[in-house]
């Protein structure tokens, strides 16, 4: 089995968190990870276009093959959801024009994933995925999140080729 890279990305129109493992078969390891600050005192469209920058960058530099990234859930302040999705707007603009194939996963989806539970707080979220990865120390939580949809990919990623090929196999049989 090959190994293939993996992007995660938990956008925010403050802090953007990335994460880069690779997955090679059930293992996923470790490649970068980090945060994309944005400056809070400028407008929205430079933070913005910062954002872009950045996760245009990070795809030239690790050349991941396939982008999973968080979908927008609703605040309690449509304000912060509308900025949340721009962001991650913007993000998915940078990917797309790299040729890149866009998975998109739900927050609870994510968690019950990586930790077992769709309602694990984020502390919970960092110390698995210092486990999982065997990260001499969490990461900060933008970051953890960030390799949490990675993770969560790969793993579904993973499902999906078994399901193919037992699915095949069925056929096969008939």
């Amino acid at each position: 089995m090959a190994i293939i890279r993996l992007m995660g990305i938990d956008p925010g129109s403050r802090v953007t968190g990335y994460g880069i493992i690779d997955l090679d078969g059930p293992r996923s390891c470790h490649v970068a990870s980090g945060c994309i600050q944005t400056a809070s005192d400028r407008p929205l469209p430079e933070r913005l276009k910062t954002i872009f920058a950045a996760v245009t960058a990070l795809v030239q530099t690790h050349r991941p093959a396939e982008i999973a990234i968080e979908q927008v859930f609703m605040h309690r302040n449509p304000d912060s959801a509308l900025k949340l999705g721009q962001a991650r707007g913007a993000a998915l603009c940078a990917v797309v024009m790299a040729d890149l194939p866009v998975s998109e996963y739900a927050p609870r989806a994510i968690k019950q994933a990586v930790v077992g539970s769709g309602a694990a707080d984020k502390t919970q979220v960092q110390h698995m995925i210092r486990l999982l990865l065997n990260l001499p120390e969490a990461p900060p939580t933008d970051a953890a999140d960030a390799l949490a949809v990675a993770i969560c990919h790969g793993h579904t990623r993973q499902t999906q080729q078994r399901l193919g090929t037992a699915i095949a196999l069925a056929g096969r049989r008939r």
